[in-house]
This record gives structure tokens, C-alpha cells and sequence, in this order.
């Protein structure tokens, strides 16, 4: 590594032990839709000299070398191939030669597809694959078991650490994100204990299970105030130009900024209802 990359990993926000088996890595890539920026995680058991890299984040060669300094990488799993977590992959694999694992098979090096349900071996870790589409088609969840004290699941952009996450319509779908967030709530309540939430942006959340049940509630109230406007504007969901008007009205005080994904995640709701009614 350059004097240049060291004064600036020096820079940057301190990895941060959330478990204790996570590190979290920030990226500095904050913005509208990144909050403070992706959080990648560095996965290891206590006494393992090898690590997991979840989510490598932005092609930031600073971001990147740190990630690589935590010990030999045997590992790299993507949450789904949104560019702010995916965009250093490929400069990540070649620097530490690691193997990389994701659902959509475009994005994996030397190693195959994720399958939901398996159960993957490293860094002296047991880590559980779930595949949950919804906020794009290829979303997946890792869930530690063995994470004290009743285990934790890294859920991408499934479940933000402030807020909600948007439908990337018509890469996402609300009926698949509607049934991810029902598998993950009986996850979190199949526990003992509180499952902690190591969200790919924003801060550890505390209870998987509270948490689903948030983001249901939520999706039903907005699938209502949808409703409601198309009656009130007697408008078919099928109309292109219906979005506009469910935008200005159900997400009225949006940021210009997260505009688009505001449309998107309409765009996903009206789907929704031409299929659900």
C-alpha cells in the first residue's frame, strides 16, 4: 500500500466489532441512498487466522486494502450486485485471490452460485445461505447462528439500519420482499433471543423478528395510501402515467434525491396490486 492509500485509510471511520463475530468495515460512500456509506464485514470465529469478506463496497482502493489487512480473505459473499456493495469486487478478488460467491452467477470467481439453504464453512464460522429476493432478484441474507448471544443475520439491503429499503422495480418485486420479510420474522422469533440485524447500511438493529414486523406493517400502510389514491383519482395501475401521480401524493415530502427509487418502489407496488388486487 502507498504513504497516499495509508493517509487515507488513516482517514476513514475506525472498523467497528458489532458481534462477536462481525467487524464492520464503513465505506466512504455516503450519500441519499447510502446513508453513511456500505457497511462491509469482516466475518472470522475468535480464534481464526482466515476471514470472510461480506460486501466489498465501492471501488475505493483505500476501502479495499483495509478490508484485505484483516488476514488471509478465504471468502468473499455478495448481498446482491447493487454497485455501491459490488462495484470493488472483481479489484478485491485479484487482490487477495479470494474466491467470491453470489446468486446471480455473473458475479461469482472461482467458486459457484449460492444456494438457499446451504450451509457454508469458513473462517472458522458456520454461515447459513437465504436467499431473499424482493429488494432485487438476487438478494440474499447470511445468517450466524453461533453469533453471540443469540446469533445475528447480515441482511444487505433487505433491512436498512434507518428507514426502509426500496423495491428496485422491475429487477425487485414487493411479493417476493413481502415473503422474504415473513421467512426472516420467523427466523428472528424461531430464536431463544433477540436476533441482531448487521444491516448492509445504518446501524446494528437489535431484534430481527420487532424489526420484520415494522417493515410489514409499514409496506401494508403504503400498499393502502396506494389504494386509496387510485380510488381517488380513478386511475388503473396499469397506466403508466399513474405513477407520477401516486409519487407526488404518497411520497410527497421525498427528497429530489431518492426520487427514482421512489418511482421504483411505486412502480413494484402497482405490480403488486394489478396481480393481488
Amino acid at each position: 500500500m502507498s504513504d497516499r492509500q495509508r493517509h487515507h485509510v488513516r482517514a476513514l471511520t475506525p472498523p467497528a466489532a458489532v458481534s462477536r463475530l462481525a467487524t464492520c468495515v464503513l465505506a466512504p460512500n455516503p450519500g441519499p441512498m447510502t446513508l453513511d456509506g456500505t457497511n462491509s464485514y469482516v466475518l472470522r470465529a475468535p480464534d481464526s487466522a482466515g476471514v470472510v469478506v461480506v460486501d466489498p463496497g465501492p471501488l475505493d482502493e483505500a476501502h479495499l486494502a483495509r478490508l484485505a489487512e484483516f488476514g488471509t480473505v478465504e471468502l468473499v459473499l455478495l448481498t446482491h450486485h447493487h454497485g455501491d456493495h459490488r462495484d470493488g469486487l472483481a479489484r478485491f478478488a485479484e487482490l487477495t485471490g479470494a474466491p467470491v460467491r453470489a446468486v446471480d452467477p455473473a458475479f461469482c470467481v472461482g467458486a459457484g452460485p449460492l444456494v438457499d439453504g446451504e450451509r457454508i464453512a469458513a473462517a472458522g464460522l458456520a454461515i447459513e445461505v437465504l436467499v431473499t429476493p424482493g429488494h432485487t432478484a438476487d438478494s440474499v441474507c447470511f445468517s450466524l447462528p453461533d453469533d453471540a448471544p443469540h446469533g445475528s443475520v447480515l441482511t444487505g439491503d433487505t433491512i436498512l439500519g434507518r428507514g426502509t429499503t426500496i423495491i428496485a422495480d422491475p429487477d425487485g418485486a414487493l411479493g417476493p420482499y413481502l415473503g422474504s420479510l415473513e421467512r426472516l420474522r420467523e427466523l428472528g422469533r424461531a430464536r431463544s433471543g433477540h436476533v441482531a440485524v448487521l444491516p448492509g447500511h445504518g446501524p446494528v438493529l437489535q431484534d430481527l423478528g420487532d424489526i420484520c414486523d415494522e417493515y410489514l406493517a409499514h409496506r401494508a400502510e403504503r400498499l393502502e395510501q396506494v389504494r386509496a389514491v387510485l380510488r381517488g383519482l380513478g386511475a388503473d395501475p396499469a397506466d403508466p402515467e399513474t405513477v407520477a401521480g401516486v409519487v407526488d401524493t404518497v411520497y410527497a415530502e421525498t427528497d429530489a434525491a431518492v426520487q427514482p427509487a421512489a418511482e421504483a418502489s411505486v412502480r413494484a407496488q402497482l405490480a403488486y396490486l394489478r396481480e393481488h388486487g
